[in-house]
C-alpha cells in the first residue's frame, strides 16, 4: 500500500512558495541609486588652550605635597583674577623614586597640571607668561569653540542638502528619468584638527617683563565638513 502524504506535502510547499513570490517581488526596489555629496570650509580656530604644570621631588612626601599645593593655589589665584579664562585642574600624580637597585625608595616626585582656555588670546598669553614664573609649560593648542563650530555646521548642512539635490538631479537626467524621490538621507559632520602645536616657551617667558609686549600667537584654521549620503529612486518615463 502506497502513501500519498509526502506528495501532498510537496504540493503544499510549492503552493506556499508561489504564494510568497508577490511579496518577495514587492521588496525588490528598482532604479534606486546611492548619491553622495560633500561640502567643507576652513573655520578659524578661536579657542586657545594652555597646559601648565608644577613638578618637584623631595624625600618627604608630605612636604612635597604641601609644596605642590602651595604653588598650584598661587597659580589658581592669579588665573582667577583674569576675566574670560576657563580654569580646569588637570591630573595630579605622585610616585616613588628608587635607588639604582630598584629596591629602596629614596624620594618622591609629584606633578600637578593646570589647564586654561580662553577666546581672548592676548589675555591668556599674558597670563601664561606670568604663570611661567612658577610653573612649566606643558603645551599649547587651538580649537574651534563650540558656538563657532555649530554656526559653521548649520550653514554647511544647508549647503550639503543643496549639493545632494543637485547631484541627484544630475543622476536622474543621466538615466533619462522624469524625476526622482528621496528614499533616505544621512548627514554627518566632521572636523580635521591641525597638528598639535607646542608653545614657544622662550617667547612666552618674554611676557614676564612689564615692558615686554604680549607675544603674538597664530591659531590657524581647521576644516569642517558635512557629508550628505542618501538613496534616491529615479522615476522612469
Amino acid at each position: 500500500m502506497f502513501s500519498l502524504r509526502p506528495t501532498a506535502a510537496l504540493f503544499a510547499l510549492g503552493a506556499a512558495t508561489l504564494a510568497s513570490l508577490p511579496a518577495l517581488a514587492e521588496e525588490v526596489h528598482y532604479n534606486q541609486v546611492s548619491v553622495r555629496a560633500e561640502v567643507s570650509q576652513e573655520v578659524q580656530r578661536d579657542l586657545m588652550m594652555v597646559t601648565l604644570y608644577s613638578e618637584a621631588q623631595d624625600t618627604d612626601p608630605a612636604k612635597l605635597a604641601a609644596q605642590i599645593t602651595e604653588t598650584m593655589n598661587k597659580a589658581l589665584g592669579q588665573a582667577r583674577q583674569v576675566k574670560d579664562i576657563t580654569i580646569r585642574q588637570g591630573s595630579r600624580n605622585s610616585y616613588p623614586i628608587y635607588d639604582d637597585k630598584g629596591q629602596k625608595i629614596t624620594g618622591w616626585r609629584e606633578r600637578s597640571e593646570l589647564r586654561l582656555e580662553s577666546a581672548d588670546f592676548a589675555a591668556l598669553s599674558k597670563l601664561t607668561g606670568e604663570l611661567l614664573e612658577d610653573l612649566k609649560m606643558g603645551g599649547m593648542d587651538f580649537a574651534i569653540a563650540p558656538p563657532t563650530r555649530k554656526a559653521s555646521e548649520d550653514t554647511l548642512l544647508k549647503d550639503a542638502v543643496a549639493a545632494f539635490k543637485n547631484r541627484a538631479q544630475l543622476v536622474t537626467d543621466a538615466l533619462g528619468g522624469k524625476g526622482y524621490k528621496l528614499v533616505n538621507l544621512n548627514l554627518n559632520t566632521s572636523g580635521y584638527p591641525q597638528p598639535y602645536q607646542r608653545a614657544p616657551v622662550m617667547m612666552m617667558k618674554a611676557a614676564r617683563a612689564e615692558s615686554a609686549p604680549t607675544p603674538e600667537v597664530e591659531a590657524g584654521t581647521s576644516q569642517v565638513s558635512v557629508n550628505a549620503d542618501g538613496v534616491i529612486e529615479v522615476q522612469m518615463p
